[in-house]
């Protein structure tokens, strides 16, 4: 049988802060891999508040132990929403500096012979911050298209999801509760159905366009 490991980095939503189950979309998505008959071992190696830059700064010494030459090893990686927080009077993380931090993993999973996917971040109660959020979305989609690697946004389909929106709402402003996990990047990866696993393009949304320069 394959020994495939599929490395899970980013951020609270990653980590499943906020749901009841304990799953997250992470653990929807394994089980949902071992429906479709791609049995794995997952690593879910998300922290809580971090950045890019944070995830950049730890990604590669956390993914060395869990690899093996013999195994199909990829990774997932997903962050943003907390680059776009606001605090002290000012971005956590610079636009400019979150692309930075994902072309740098980016071409580091290149460097492993790692297969890389990434889901854009999710949206907040915050409409000013979700202005941030699509911006950064955007930015991150033109990174993976230069890179030649799978993007997935789900940014816009979540803004229009009541239950994400109404569940955010009614809990801290960003993490939804089980029912609005359901509509988490968990529909989107089911939707790419087999090759969820094996990412090898981008899936870009039509959204407005973003420089990384």
């Amino acid at each position: 049988m394959t020994d495939r490991r599929l490395l899970f980095f980013g951020d609270s939503l990653v980590a499943g802060v906020g749901d009841p189950s304990g799953r997250g979309w992470v653990g929807r998505v394994v089980a949902a891999s071992f429906g479709f008959g791609l049995p794995l071992t997952a690593y879910n190696l998300g922290v809580r508040r971090e950045t890019s830059e944070q995830v950049a700064a730890r990604w590669r010494n956390e993914a060395l132990p869990r690899l093996l030459p013999e195994a199909d090893a990829r990774i997932v990686v997903s962050f943003g929403a907390n680059d776009t927080t606001i605090e002290h009077g000012r971005l956590r993380v610079a636009p400019e500096c979150s692309c930075a931090a994902l072309d740098g993993i980016l071409h580091g999973a290149a460097a492993l012979g790692l297969t890389p996917l990434v889901i854009g971040p999710a949206p907040v109660d915050d409409a000013q911050q979700n202005e941030r959020i699509l911006a950064l979305s955007a930015s991150f989609s033109e990174v993976c298209s230069n890179a030649d690697v799978r993007f997935i946004g789900v940014v816009e389909q979540l803004l229009v999801a009541e239950i994400w929106m109404t569940q955010v709402m009614a809990g801290d402003g960003a993490h939804p509760p089980q029912r609005g996990i359901t509509r988490s990047p968990t529909s989107s990866w089911l939707r790419a159905g087999r090759t969820g696993y094996a990412p090898t393009r981008n899936e870009a949304r039509d959204s407005p366009s973003s420089s990384c320069r």
